[in-house]
């Protein structure tokens, strides 16, 4: 794995098409995430049938469905969910998904993926969170609606039924499609790591790429992003997605990040060596100066190349005597 781990959220931008899915993890392999991620429900389980949608749902679906009847049409069968797991074999991307009903953490079990991923809504779910915990594999667990409080005591849950810290990481996380610039607080996830000693990351929800990027740069140690094929396709998540050349330029652009970041000592760097007699400056002549004659600051100035004496040293050059004769603009020696 990179340093970050970078989450492709495909969710339920397949619309329900085990082809469009697909496709999905094709994007997202080219894109260069570390994995695709999906979410595995049973409408029945889920979702009462008069529940309603959010508003979000409501704006991006032209439609009359209920909360039920929206995931209903969005659900996979098990069998296409391990199409899907072999597709990323092929195509060397690992697949991970979501549980949102105890039925799909036993099937997703079943797969043997190593990794969980607990979404925002299901923070408070005391049963879910207990099931979760006692595979006592990874866990990342996405904070939205969270104040600390809740986050303090679905961790006190994973940690009471098996798990330990250093297998969960918590995502900062705003849970509106697209999430307001002014309510990311991104800082947030700076006060998670602190307060609980675990690894963070960003589960982001903002348009375009510069969010997840900067958390980066604050040290999430995951990302996670939603991405479409089209923008334009109906469904409820799609136009809060990145596309999958946006998808590519965030990647690199987190890649790109990883190596700046470097390991926080100061020092010059190979590549910046090379500059130093160039950009640096040296004690040199200011106009003709005959050997024996008195070095002062009226016959001395400071300028490029850097081969010669630092100014750093001019009182300990001011005050002696010349040893030969020099010409304007060439170096002072000692010798």
């Amino acid at each position: 794995m990179n340093q970050t781990i970078i989450i492709a959220e495909a969710g339920v931008n397949h619309n329900g098409s085990i082809l469009i899915a697909k496709r999905l993890v094709d994007a997202a392999a080219d894109a260069g995430a570390d994995l695709i991620k999906f979410q595995t429900f049973n409408a029945d389980k889920l979702v009462s049938k008069g529940a309603k949608r959010a508003q979000y749902q409501i704006q991006n679906a032209n439609n009359s469905d209920t909360q039920y009847e929206m995931l209903k049409k969005l659900e996979l069968t098990c069998s296409e969910y391990l199409e899907l797991k072999e597709h990323c074999g092929r195509r060397n991307i690992k697949f991970f998904s979501t549980a949102f009903d105890l039925d799909s953490i036993d099937f997703l079990a079943s797969l043997h993926l190593g990794l969980w991923k607990i979404p925002s809504g299901e923070i408070t779910n005391y049963p879910y969170l207990k099931k979760i915990a006692s595979y006592c594999e990874p866990v990342i667990m996405s904070t939205g609606m969270c104040t600390m409080e809740d986050i303090k005591n679905a961790l006190n849950i994973l940690l009471r039924f098996g798990l330990t810290k250093d297998k969960i990481t918590i995502l900062h996380c705003n849970t509106q499609y697209p999430t307001p610039y002014l309510d990311v607080n991104l800082k947030a996830m700076l006060t998670i790591k602190e307060e609980f000693g675990v690894n963070v990351g960003y589960s982001d929800h903002t348009n375009g790429i510069e969010v997840p990027i900067a958390a980066v740069a604050l040290g999430a140690s995951v990302i996670e992003k939603h991405f479409t094929l089209d923008r334009n396709m109906e469904g409820p998540d799609h136009k809060a997605s990145l596309e999958p050349d946006e998808l590519k330029n965030m990647v690199n652009a987190i890649r790109h990040i990883e190596q700046s970041l470097g390991d926080g000592i100061k020092r010059v760097s190979q590549s910046e060596s090379q500059n130093i007699a160039v950009a640096r400056k040296s004690i040199v002549a200011s106009k003709h100066i005959s050997r024996g004659e008195l070095l002062t600051e009226n016959n001395l100035d400071i300028k490029r190349p850097g081969t010669g004496i630092s100014p750093m040293r001019w009182e300990e050059i001011v005050g002696r005597t010349a040893n030969k004769d020099y010409e304007q603009d060439e170096l002072i020696t000692l010798q």
